[in-house]
């Protein structure tokens, strides 16, 4: 009878072990990183001659899940967010609530409860809806000084991105969100500069992008980010090392990719393959600590959804890719978009044969890249009508609104490289998954996003 006991008893406990959370928890979400993105950014390793591939496709489990939301099966951010983070479902728009707007709790406050150092890290903004579905409970995505109170009061330990929008009402007033962060104990770090006293910042870090630079977004990799501003290994980094110092025994990180699906909203092939190759260098970081720890880390990489429908093959490259065309690339559609603004602002007579000159030495259109004499007509028109005529009517996305000559520049980009879209917004795609560690046998191959959250918790039966 002892013996039938203890059996049991063990038993009993190795099943209590096994549904433990593992001691380090990575979760890397690549915002709008469908299948699409993965495999063009693995393409262009390969074309380039790399050694290796990606870090995220190196790992053991690799698989698919659905993602829908509760009233439509193409999620929004905010949706997403709040079903990776809570294994909830909820409307799109709505953020860390159920469809009714009752608060779902994230797996990061769950952590935070049982004394897991919790970090937050985000190339967007840390209020933008994926890292705020760890923290906040909101009817609606865009409510950024409730959700900046929220962060405040949430008792994290390091969270990082471009900037809050909640610091300012809408009529650009300073909020009190300044002094609620205080009051709460976070020392605010500003850029590369900041990080000199990281050590010395205390239990609460908030980290963001200089003071004059965008509050959403840190800026691309493609535009060469230099000077003092931040980058997602840069802050990876610095969490990493604030957590293994304040919180060694146990933490977990939530990664997201943000700047990925801003390209590709701007159907921006090259530059959001670069953003992706940035995330995966993060993820290297995470990766290199698992190699120290096998058996008590966990990795999970995945995406919200999928943006823009981005596929390899195009009517411009039949059978055939060419990635290297985007090393020719040295500046994001959003960036191009810009200076064209600023050239119709200062009133420039700017000519075609410059424009061509430009085009060649930024994108290298009719450098390295031919452009046919019937491409290269429609497109003076389109410069003519921008320029000339000032009449053009702009293509409104996500996060910006483009000229329809930026546009056609950029669509005559990634056709001549084999890529193309199918929508500046997301899709229903199902989205990669990606995982190795303690918890990955509760992994199946297809998933939905839901599920993700419960093997983080150790509930393995998913």
């Amino acid at each position: 009878m002892r013996l039938k006991f203890f059996f049991v008893f063990a038993a009993i406990s190795a099943a209590l072990a096994a549904a433990e959370p593992a001691k380090y928890i990575f979760y890397f979400i690549g915002d709008g990183m469908g299948p699409g993105p993965v495999a063009a950014a693995e393409t262009y390793l390969r074309q380039a001659g790399a050694d290796s591939i990606l870090t995220m496709t190196r790992m053991p489990f690799q698989g698919w899940a659905t993602n829908m939301s509760a009233d439509s099966p193409v999620t929004d951010s905010a949706a997403a967010g709040t079903a990776l983070a809570t294994g909830s479902k909820t409307r799109n728009g709505m953020l860390g609530v159920d469809p009714d707007t009752v608060a779902v709790s994230s797996v990061a406050r769950r952590l935070k409860d049982m004394g897991y150092g919790i970090g937050l890290v985000t190339s967007v903004a840390p209020d933008d809806a994926t890292p705020a579905a760890f923290y906040a409970h909101v009817p609606h995505r865009s409510h950024y000084y409730d959700i900046g109170c929220q962060m405040a009061a949430s008792g994290y330990d390091f969270i990082a991105g471009a900037g809050l929008r909640g610091l300012r009402d809408k009529q650009g007033q300073a909020t009190d969100l300044s002094a609620r962060l205080a009051e709460a104990g976070w020392h605010t770090l500003r850029g590369r500069k900041g990080l000199d006293s990281l050590a010395d910042a205390g239990a609460r870090v908030l980290l963001l992008n200089p003071d004059g630079t965008p509050d959403w977004n840190i800026g691309y990799t493609i535009d060469s980010i230099a000077g003092d501003r931040l980058d997602l290994p840069t802050m990876t980094r610095a969490c990493l090392e604030h957590l293994t110092a304040r919180s060694p025994e146990r933490f977990f990180m939530m990664v997201e990719g943000g700047n990925i699906d801003h390209a590709l909203h701007a159907n921006d092939a090259g530059t959001a393959i670069k953003e992706l190759l940035n995330f995966d260098s993060a993820l290297a970081m995470a990766y290199s600590f698992y190699l120290q720890h096998p058996d008590e880390t966990l990795i999970i990489v995945t995406a919200d959804h999928d943006t823009g429908g981005l596929a390899m093959g195009s009517n411009g490259l039949p059978y055939n890719v060419r990635t290297a065309n985007f090393d020719y690339q040295r500046i994001s559609k959003e960036a191009f978009n810009e200076e064209c603004k600023a050239m119709l602002r200062s009133r420039r007579n700017i000519n075609w044969d410059d424009m061509r000159d430009y085009l060649s030495e930024k994108l290298g259109l009719f450098g390295a890249i031919t452009v046919s004499p019937e491409n290269e007509t429609r497109l003076q028109q389109l410069f003519n009508d921008t320029f000339a005529l000032r009449n053009s009517a702009d293509q409104k996305t996500l996060y910006a609104n483009f000229n329809a000559f930026a546009v056609e520049v950029y669509r005559l980009l990634a056709d001549a490289s084999g890529f193309g879209f199918t929508t500046t917004h997301h899709t229903g795609n199902f989205v990669p998954v990606f995982a190795i560690g303690k918890g990955v046998d509760a992994l199946t191959g297809h998933l939905d996003n839901t599920d993700l959250p419960r093997v983080i918790m150790g509930e393995e039966d998913i």
